[in-house]
């Protein structure tokens, strides 16, 4: 062996005795990465076609849409997370030092077009999830169609009460001026029907659906009809949230929340407070049981046959500046 090493073998030639080329590996990991990314992205697959990610069957009309947009957050996330390793792995494994170059490789430095695009790119996603965000839920917050029925969920330390606003045989009074409603704003009252005297559920921590055994009172529902929530609370703020309605919504006193569902598969389901609300915020747990319509009238005369006509107090009264702002939006 000569001193300086000259001798040494020298590295592997290509075609030529040239070294091989690695432009064309670049290329086609580049062409790679770019069919995965429209692979992930440019199909024109329904919710159906996707794992639920986490999220349990959906059990209204309404739900597809928000299962829809939560499998294309994790599509985009998906295909922003393999570019980004894609790229770190093709820097680690085509940018790493030579074993026969000692030398600094060139720097770069104020590359307009790279900071434009990792400035732009960010931008353009953040729009595109905000655009279908506000788009489904404008659609999913919508009042327009008038509810078939119409439940006020009341919440309260440490249970839920349900006023089923509804025409009852062996109930009378009119919700539309009932003294307990009287913290829902107008614009819902308006709505009530007429002369609908209504009945009542309310239930304790300990409260027990006899069927189940699961705990907290049980609201019923009926399949295929739209029902309208208006959420009242009578203290601090709670969550109505009904698990596989995948659609959840604040509680506030002083402040009515409303949204609309249609149920579409009878069954019994969960429901909890999803907002910390105090010390045995864990035991507000409910059911819903969604029945046929001729199921869902029995059961409403059977609570007027038990005595449980008229309306729990809703809550506390809409605040002055609650008022005000809606009579500004109207």
């Amino acid at each position: 062996m000569s001193p300086n090493g000259s001798d040494l073998p020298l590295r592997p030639k290509g075609v030529g005795g040239t070294p091989k080329p690695r432009r064309a590996t670049r290329r086609k990991l580049l062409q790679a990465l770019t069919a995965g990314l429209v692979l992930a992205t440019a199909t024109g697959c329904t919710y159906k076609d996707f794992p639920r990610l986490g999220m349990p069957t959906p059990t209204t009309e309404e739900a597809p849409r928000i299962l829809s947009l939560w499998q294309g957050s994790w599509a985009a996330a998906l295909a922003t997370g393999v570019l980004v390793w894609g790229l770190i792995l093709w820097s680690a494994m085509f940018h790493r030092r030579s074993r026969t170059k000692v030398e600094v490789p060139p720097q770069t430095r104020y590359n307009m077009p790279i900071e434009a695009l990792y400035t732009v790119v960010p931008i353009i996603i953040v729009s595109v999830l905000f655009y279908f965000t506000a788009r489904d839920e404008s659609k999913l917050l919508s009042l327009e169609k008038k509810p078939d029925v119409t439940v006020n969920v009341v919440g309260f330390q440490w249970s839920w009460g349900f006023n089923y606003i509804e025409k009852v045989p062996g109930s009378t009074g009119d919700a539309k001026k009932d003294p307990n409603l009287a913290a829902i704003p107008t614009r819902f009252v308006d709505q009530f029907p007429a002369n609908a005297g209504g009945v009542y559920e309310v239930g304790t921590p300990g409260t027990r659906n006899p069927q189940t055994g699961n705990p907290g009172p049980t609201l019923w529902l009926p399949k295929g009809k739209t029902v309208r929530f208006v959420l009242t609370s009578r203290d601090v703020i709670h969550d109505f949230w009904v698990v596989p309605f995948l659609m959840k919504q604040d509680v506030i006193p002083g402040h009515t929340n409303a949204f609309q569902v249609t149920p579409n598969k009878e069954g019994t389901f969960m429901g909890k407070c999803a907002e910390l609300c105090g010390v045995d915020h864990s035991r507000m747990l409910f059911n819903v049981k969604v029945v046929s319509p001729e199921r869902y009238e029995q059961h409403l005369k059977d609570l007027a046959k038990k005595g449980q006509t008229g309306y729990i107090p809703a809550g506390i009264a809409q605040t002055s500046h609650e008022k005000n702002r809606e009579t500004n939006n109207l």
